[in-house]
């Protein structure tokens, strides 16, 4: 069964044309080169481009090794445009060519060409791509499968807690998906991470081992949702670990984690003083399999999981996504005292901002006005919400905040957020 992934087709059919490399990146084995491939061709099929206008090239072929050369791939594209027509250029797995950048730009040269591209190397962040393609890149990101995908693929009248756990627990790498067995699943996670993830970061960096980047990535699959920084970090290789690393040490390899896109950041935000604080934020990875697979499946913790999910659906969708702060004054016996209250999630897109709570469980009302403190503390206009892991219709509460089940959400999440 194909799993639809019109999210991205979308992305893709609105960027034709715009005269810009457009830059698939994302994970190793999320989907890239079949929604390449496969889907977006057939877009071009459904639409009447012929054969002849659609220049596909998979470079990790053995059949294609000699289109490595960056000097036969532009030879081998420009004795194929032969006329005025549009001509749709689909190179999967560029980043294997040298000097790439040089034959993508050097083919904007022609006025009818529209160029898509994947990669899966670290030279493919946002900020390389404004560098090394001179503002000509339009990167678009793909995640391993969103809930709602992975849900289409099961089969019909499947419950949403039997889904849930399935997806929380071996995330939404689309081969995972397709494995019958938990052995086998959990064989392809572990190994995914180790012989893919861990030892290309190794081999491109030149590290001498991989002991230190492992015992980090199972520091920070142990602590989703917690605030960190490499400094905080450090101290916990030195306690718990017994292994020292300077806290410069620490902050390369997490840059190496987010360049192979194994993870992302989030950012502390003060609300109230519309400002970041960029000294602590939390750490996400981007597929719930992977992260419990690096642990050995041993610690599924299903609100620091539940958590991790709603920030991918988020930044799947579009969003920029902080962790937001508000400050409070309380007293304790008499005395004044400054609180920090936490917002799970400060989600922007635009002119739009969400003030974002996530609770596995509200059974009483104690644990709601937990939920709501934060929110209440807000003093602006933007919409507040609580995701929460229970059978409730989405509504609003008598303070004006959005209550949505986590069902409604993972399935729709641009709806319940448009409430």
């Amino acid at each position: 069964m194909e799993i639809k992934r019109d999210l991205y087709l979308k992305r893709l059919i609105d960027h034709e044309g715009n005269g810009l490399i457009k830059i698939i990146t994302g994970i190793r084995r999320c989907g890239k080169s079949y929604l390449l491939n496969v889907i977006f061709t057939r877009h071009l099929t459904n639409k009447e481009v012929s054969p002849e206008h659609i220049i596909k090239a998979s470079l990790d072929d053995y059949g294609n090794k000699d289109l490595r050369d960056p000097d036969n791939l532009y030879r081998y594209i420009k004795e194929k445009v032969k006329d005025d027509s549009v001509y749709y250029i689909l190179l999967d797995e560029i980043q294997l060519v040298n000097d790439f950048e040089g034959v993508l730009n050097g083919l904007l040269h022609l006025p009818n060409v529209d160029i898509y591209v994947t990669g899966s190397n670290s030279r493919f962040l946002s900020s390389d791509i404004a560098t090394e393609f001179r503002g000509r890149g339009d990167e678009i990101r793909v995640y391993p499968l969103s809930f709602s995908e992975f849900y289409s693929a099961l089969s019909p009248n499947t419950p949403f807690s039997d889904a849930w756990i399935e997806y929380a627990t071996y995330g939404g790498m689309p081969l995972a998906l397709a494995m019958k067995s938990d052995a086998d699943k959990s064989k392809y996670l572990k190994d995914l991470f180790s012989i893919t993830y861990i030892a290309d970061i190794v081999n491109r960096y030149n590290l001498k081992g991989n002991a230190e980047i492992n015992e980090l990535t199972e520091i920070l699959a142990s602590s989703i949702g917690s605030l960190n920084n490499p400094n905080r970090l450090m101290n916990t290789f030195n306690s718990e670990k017994n292994l020292k690393l300077s806290s410069n040490t620490i902050s390369s390899y997490l840059d190496y984690l987010e360049d192979s896109f194994l993870i992302e950041k989030a950012i502390k935000y003060d609300i109230k003083g519309k400002k970041h604080i960029s000294s602590l934020l939390k750490y996400y990875f981007v597929d719930t399999g992977l992260r419990n697979a690096i642990l050995s499946f041993r610690q599924i913790e299903y609100s620091h999981i539940m958590e991790n999910i709603i920030y991918n659906e988020l930044r799947l969708n579009g969003y920029s996504v902080d962790v937001g702060s508000v400050e409070v004054n309380t007293k304790e016996n008499g005395i004044s005292k400054r609180k920090q209250l936490e917002v799970d999630f400060v989600a922007n897109m635009g002119s739009r901002k969400y003030y974002i709570q996530a609770a596995y469980h509200i059974d009483n009302e104690e644990k709601l006005k937990q939920e709501e403190a934060s929110l209440l503390k807000i003093n602006d206009s933007f919409k507040k919400m609580i995701i929460i892991n229970d059978a409730i219709k989405i509504h609003y509460n008598e303070h004006g905040i959005l209550m949505s089940s986590l069902s409604d959400f993972l399935m729709d999440p641009q709806g319940v957020l448009s409430f």
